[in-house]
């Protein structure tokens, strides 16, 4: 009977080949399946203006660098296209479970957004919105540092997540057809 001759390392390199050939299937199966990382959706308008957030809103901080690579957010509504006008935008939390001695044991967080679209002029683009998450957390006083921490993150995922929703409504924005509308509706001589 013949005897085979393998080089000493053939084995393990055959496991690295086919490692790394799954690898790659998965990541061309992922890239088929249409995957792509949340990106800004395009935006009908080339200026923006945000009012009514405060001085050092998180929110307000996050929403203007995502804009910022759709569109040119400016400081006056004069140079803008449209006007994102904010209502309200709060971080709230509440207890929602403490012991029988009156230990908190789990809080709800939450974060309240509201806003609408106009014109510089003043005609409506997107009717008032109001965005509202939360999200339950546990809570333990010896852990009060580590929980803060948490509850800081909680609140950034939340953050992100209405920005998201914000950048989706505005994409619907049409400063377009409400030009035109207020075109045709202007008296003829």
């Amino acid at each position: 009977m013949p005897k085979s001759h393998a080089c000493p390392g053939e084995p393990g390199r055959r496991r690295r080949v086919l490692a790394t050939l799954a690898a790659l299937l998965g990541l061309a199966s992922l890239v088929g399946c249409g995957f792509a990382l949340r990106q800004t959706p395009p935006l009908p308008f080339s200026r923006i203006v945000l009012t009514g957030f405060a001085d050092r809103s998180p929110l307000g901080t996050e929403l203007r660098e995502r804009l910022a690579s759709s569109a040119q957010v400016v400081d006056t509504p004069g140079q803008a296209e449209v006007v994102l006008q904010v209502q309200l935008d709060r971080r709230e939390k509440g207890v929602v479970a403490s012991t029988a001695v009156g230990q908190v044991r789990e809080l709800q967080l939450r974060l309240k957004f509201s806003f609408h679209l106009v014109t510089p002029g003043g005609r409506e683009l997107l009717p008032a919105t109001e965005l509202l998450l939360s999200r339950d957390m546990s809570y333990t006083e010896t852990n009060a540092l580590a929980k803060a921490q948490e509850e800081a993150e909680i609140y950034a995922a939340m953050q992100s997540d209405i920005v998201q929703q914000v950048l989706r409504q505005l994409a619907r924005a049409n400063p377009a057809a409400a030009a035109a509308a207020a075109a045709s509706r202007a008296p003829r001589d």
